[in-house]
């Protein structure tokens, strides 16, 4: 059932879904909650309390807001954690991998682990070597229209992409999904004002966080031309011994779609190992 929060500048929508250990899911530009669709029964079984959250702009979550930086979407994910009575586990994918830095950073009594799921932590660069991978350059195309023209087809011809291989039951519906919510006055324009921020707020977070971390990567991620590197970097900017990486093969830029259970292996490991040494 949906529940709102009213933070500064809008409402939150979100669900909450068993009992135990808060662990609070955050997904993507131009998504909603049910990309956790599949994640969710597994976490809760394993005994979790579990939240999935809208974006600011996204799902059932309200649309005029004036900022859409990372910093932003951690305040409005602290606020959904004060208000269940945290602290908890943060999950954030790709934008919201950031925020969950950014979260932590700010807030290290409410967030007792990080996962991050193919995350945009760090300053982007990229060299004209990076512009050989195919699939790069087909991701950054796609993601230019949508974010440039406000383009939901161009979306969710992007989304065909970052799902690279194995496509997860009900993908079609799901994107259909997508599209139709984007098409809601208001979630383009939430869409397009992500795509314009940069994770430089993000970034320079990473030295002040003092939870453990997971980053998850897929080796097909088409966000970056070498997914490890990204990930091994933000681990290395992070204070020793914080950080780990994993990598799943053949997974895109939405591994907790395509590959649920490796997500929820991994990230049950990390909270019985990492996470309860801390």
């Amino acid at each position: 059932m949906t529940e709102y929060l009213a933070v500064d500048g809008g409402t939150i929508a979100y669900e909450v879904t068993g009992a135990g250990p808060l662990v609070v899911l955050a997904h993507g530009m131009g998504d909603h909650r049910a990309a956790y669709h599949a994640v969710t029964p597994q976490l809760v079984a394993a005994g979790y309390r579990v939240a999935a959250v809208d974006l600011r702009g996204c799902g059932e979550s309200s649309t005029d807001w004036p900022q859409w930086s990372r910093t932003a979407i951690a305040g409005d994910l602290l606020a959904v954690i004060r208000h269940l009575g945290g602290p908890a586990v943060l999950v954030g994918h790709s934008i919201s991998g950031g925020a969950a830095t950014v979260a932590a950073a700010q807030a290290p009594e409410l967030v007792t682990a990080l996962v991050e799921l193919g995350p945009f932590t760090r300053k982007q660069s990229m060299g004209l070597g990076d512009l050989r991978s195919k699939r790069l350059r087909q991701g950054m195309l796609r993601l230019m229209k949508a974010t440039v023209f406000g383009s939901a087809p161009a979306w969710r011809s992007y989304l065909e992409v970052a799902y690279p291989g194995v496509k997860p039951a009900g993908f079609t519906e799901r994107l259909d999904r997508i599209e139709a919510l984007l098409r809601e006055p208001g979630r383009m324009k939430a869409l397009q004002g992500m795509g314009r921020t940069t994770p430089v707020d993000a970034g320079a977070r990473l030295g002040d966080v003092r939870c453990p971390v997971l980053v998850v990567m897929g080796t097909d991620d088409p966000d970056w031309a070498d997914p490890h590197a990204e990930g091994a970097a933000i681990v290395e900017d992070l204070p020793a011994g914080l950080g780990r990486l994993e990598m799943i093969e053949g997974a895109g830029h939405y591994p907790h779609d395509q590959y649920p259970d490796q997500v929820v292996s991994l990230t049950l490991s990390f909270l019985r190992t990492d996470a309860a040494r801390a």
